[in-house]
């Protein structure tokens, strides 16, 4: 019997995966078990040294662990690019973000604001600091805990404006996406896979990681939301 894969990702790639990986065992019969959780405690999990055989997560924290030793050097593979969205809860006011200077006027308008603790939650706090409204809305912005979907607080009426990755907001209930961020603004993160230093069965990973930058996959890719790289 084949010895199952095991691996650890970001929570953004979780129903990707999900999809894709039963397509891998259903095509070789390897089974992958994929721990799913907030990308800053994934990235701990591996530095601690827990054992996996693949680690998939934004690229810069890819690149990270490959420096400090626990990925394979030379392993990475890019797997999809993903933008971020913006949500209100269901039959809320719906505000206009169709450009960058609407998406600033919604922001210093909304109660309270929330995104989350990965690269695309960097990437909007330096924007409001970029706009000089950082300190003006520091009050205002709700942290989402991570592994907690941005999504999640929004449906329940904690949080007025959302942002998060497309792919985590597209599968929640109650909550209406009023659409990526314009193009001006938009916050892409490039999700990519290494083979860790801990596996010892890294020519089964190699082939699983294949199989997921496959065009065959694509559609799969743009179906959650996101983009193939």
């Amino acid at each position: 019997m084949t010895t199952p894969l095991t691996g650890i990702s970001s929570m953004a790639t979780r129903l990707l995966l999900a999809e894709l990986l039963a397509g891998f065992t259903q095509r070789t019969g390897v089974r992958v078990d994929m721990a799913s959780v907030g990308g800053v405690d994934a990235a701990k999990r591996v530095q601690a040294g827990e054992a996996f055989d693949v680690v998939v997560l934004a690229s810069d924290a890819i690149d990270k662990l490959a420096a400090a030793g626990h990925l394979r050097a030379g392993s990475r593979v890019d797997l999809v690019r993903s933008g971020v969205a913006v949500a209100v809860r269901a039959g809320a006011h719906q505000p206009d973000i169709s450009s960058e200077d609407a998406v600033r006027a919604a922001v210093l308008a909304a109660r309270s604001i929330s995104y989350s603790t990965g690269p695309s939650g960097v990437a909007l706090a330096k924007l409001f600091e970029r706009w000089g409204i950082a300190e003006q809305i520091q009050s205002r912005i709700v942290q989402a805990p991570p592994g907690v979907p941005v999504g999640a607080l929004v449906a329940r009426g904690e949080v007025e404006l959302g942002f998060q990755q497309l792919s985590e907001l597209l599968p929640l209930e109650g909550i209406t996406i009023l659409g990526p961020l314009p193009p001006a603004i938009q916050v892409t993160t490039i999700f990519s896979a290494g083979v860790a230093t801990t596996s010892v069965q890294p020519d089964a990973v190699r082939a699983l990681l294949e199989y997921l930058a496959s065009p065959e996959v694509a559609e799969a890719k743009r179906h959650q939301g996101m983009d193939p790289v």
